[in-house]
């Protein structure tokens, strides 16, 4: 496996993946759109519009970066902004659907276990699991502000999977509690 010297975090995280082939160059620009206090938490690969890149989940969102000679891509899903997450594996390979207001995106190409790794952690992250920063719970946190569309938000991630049916009956108990 090839070694980059970037950064510790980024190090650590292209050490896990399976194959670097087609996002070397990405991995070396990758400080260069992460934000000032951004960690990389984990790497994968993929297909995303036109390009084959490299999928980064930090601890403040997802970033999609294609660096290539005549064009660059650079895409991010802040986690606040993300209402479900999908996964559909292959035999080798699967596609990543990341919804994020009305929108869909959708990462192909990624191999399986990086792929399911990802999805189950940011369903992790999106569902406020122990391990996941406080500041990425998807429900705004306004006191019986817009209570329709946080209703709203809990039954997407509930039908995207992110949350179980008893996180979902705690959260929208604490929700109308808020009343």
């Amino acid at each position: 496996m090839a070694t980059f010297d970037v950064r510790p975090d980024i190090d650590a995280a292209a050490a896990k993946l399976q194959n670097t082939l087609g996002s070397k160059r990405e991995i070396q620009r990758l400080p260069e759109v992460l934000w000032e206090d951004e960690t990389v938490e984990m790497l994968a690969t993929g297909v995303y519009g036109k390009g084959n890149g490299l999928v980064a989940m930090t601890d403040k969102r997802l970033i999609f970066l294609k660096h290539g000679i005549m064009s660059q891509q650079v895409e991010d899903f802040p986690y606040a902004r993300i209402s479900s997450v999908q996964w559909s594996g292959g035999m080798i390979l699967g596609t990543l659907q990341v919804f994020t207001s009305g929108n869909k995106a959708e990462i192909k190409q990624m191999p399986k276990a990086q792929g399911k790794d990802l999805a189950d952690r940011l369903r992790a992250r999106l569902a406020g699991a122990p391990g996941a920063t406080p500041s990425s719970a998807p429900l705004p946190s306004t006191p019986g502000g817009d209570v329709a569309s946080r209703l709203a938000t809990l039954d997407q991630l509930r039908a995207g999977g992110a949350i179980t049916d008893e996180e979902y009956r705690d959260r929208r108990t604490k929700i109308l509690d808020s009343l």
